[in-house]
């Protein structure tokens, strides 16, 4: 083995250029580094964090081009999580000399890989290093898929809606053909019992292996809603049990699936609006709760903060809902505390090319048509009932949304698009 591995800077080095690598070369990466401790002809990994790809292969295509997922569903049972196994398993149609890779980390589901190394016996040393890089790689694609940046969210929602549906089309029909051909199996009309009892066999466990493939799409394309709720108390756990705030926390009670990323998104959007009500001054109680209602998720945080100049929300989280067709309402209100509540489509929706008036929701759309009547904040609010300071915190959000510096501009443009105030009306 290379003595550099023996220097921590080394070491270091390696595993910044691993998990640095984007998302989608994160397999290829974490071979090529690899491959100098441990040499191996190709790599095949199955995730529970991805929706969108969760089956990935490198290396030698003569073996990646026949690694199927069912052959790394049967090696998984046989994984130790972190721990380097070396065995005699199946992989790409062939026995081979195998080591499977696997971990548990605390956030995320896990992934296994499997490398076809080339020494039939690979060093304990290099063993040891590969399961901890795995690690190391594994904890922070967790962490990603958790935590999903906004310019991943469209495009994993669509993909994985067309995924589970190609899986299940493609499974109805080969379950279909398996069934047919065991009842022609069954039929006693074939004079070769044992030829007879092998096919049965065979088709039996192909059913199986299908059974699997939808269980295991269901498990990565979406969650149940109040599962997903219990995801999310456990992440806040650690950052509430300490605070001198009473924090409750409401699961929705419809149980319904949720897609991984709307699952993502929400509890994004829960942690950091539940942070920031934790962080301002007087608050003694925090509320935050889910609901689905019908095509919605509800996403609520409510606190009893007495003195509230502004409410400034995270534009990452803006960013996060945005792609998702998700839109905010705002009420703040001294003396009562802050209402936040988050609204994200469960359906998937195609990204319209987007105007500037396309960028506001509904109540900015108010908002605006009560500036370019020449209002003032306090007439706004009292026309839409809302409190001076939730309007304040539109306009800001409208005046960025519309990339403008002032009111009196925000007004123009209106005018200039033509902005119909009895239309807006009628929407609200």
């Amino acid at each position: 083995m290379d003595a550099s591995w023996s220097n921590p800077a080394h070491v270091l080095d390696v595993a910044v250029r691993v998990i640095s690598a984007p998302r989608p070369e994160m397999l290829p990466r974490f071979s090529q580094e690899l491959s100098a401790v441990l040499p191996h002809r190709a790599a095949a990994m199955q995730t529970g964090d991805c929706p969108r790809s969760p089956f990935k292969v490198t290396g030698d295509t003569t073996i990646t081009g026949a690694v199927t997922s069912a052959e790394l569903d049967h090696l998984a049972e046989r994984a130790i999580p972190g721990e380097a196994v070396v065995l005699d398993g199946v992989l790409a149609g062939s026995e081979r000399r195998l080591v499977l890779l696997t971990s548990r980390p605390a956030i995320g589901n896990g992934a296994v890989i499997a490398l076809v190394p080339s020494d039939a016996e690979p060093t304990v040393e290099a063993l040891g290093i590969a399961a901890r890089l795995w690690h190391l790689t594994s904890t922070d694609a967790g962490q990603r898929a958790v935590d999903p940046g906004p310019d991943v969210l469209a495009s994993n929602l669509a993909a994985a809606a067309a995924r589970a549906q190609t899986v299940t089309d493609l499974g109805q029909t080969h379950a279909a053909t398996l069934v047919a051909l065991l009842a022609v199996l069954r039929s006693g009309r074939l004079g070769d019992a044992a030829a007879r009892q092998t096919a049965t066999d065979l088709a039996a466990r192909a059913l199986l292996d299908l059974r699997a493939v939808a269980d295991r799409d269901q498990a990565l394309s979406a969650e149940s809603a109040r599962g997903a709720f219990g995801v999310l108390a456990d992440q806040l756990s650690p950052v509430v049990g300490h605070a001198d705030v009473a924090v409750d926390l409401v699961a929705p009670t419809d149980d319904r699936q949720l897609r991984q990323d709307i699952a993502h998104t929400a509890r994004t959007v829960t942690r950091g609006l539940v942070i920031a009500a934790l962080d301002r001054p007087g608050t003694t109680r925090i509320r935050a709760s889910w609901r689905l209602d019908r095509a919605v998720l509800r996403i609520t945080v409510r606190d009893d903060a007495p003195d509230i100049p502004d409410v400034v929300l995270d534009p990452g989280l803006t960013e996060r809902i945005t792609p998702l067709g998700g839109s905010w309402e705002v009420d703040a209100v001294p003396g009562w505390g802050a209402t936040i509540t988050a609204a994200l489509p469960l359906d998937t929706v195609e990204p319209p090319e987007l105007r500037p008036l396309d960028r506001l929701n509904a109540r900015e759309l108010e908002v605006l048509s009560g500036i370019s009547q020449g209002l003032r904040n306090r007439q706004i609010a009292a026309q839409l009932q809302l409190s001076e300071h939730t309007v304040k915190f539109h306009v800001r959000n409208l005046l960025e949304k519309l990339e403008v510096s002032s009111r009196g501009e925000a007004a123009a443009l209106a005018r200039d698009l033509r902005l119909d105030p009895v239309a807006v009306h009628r929407t609200a």
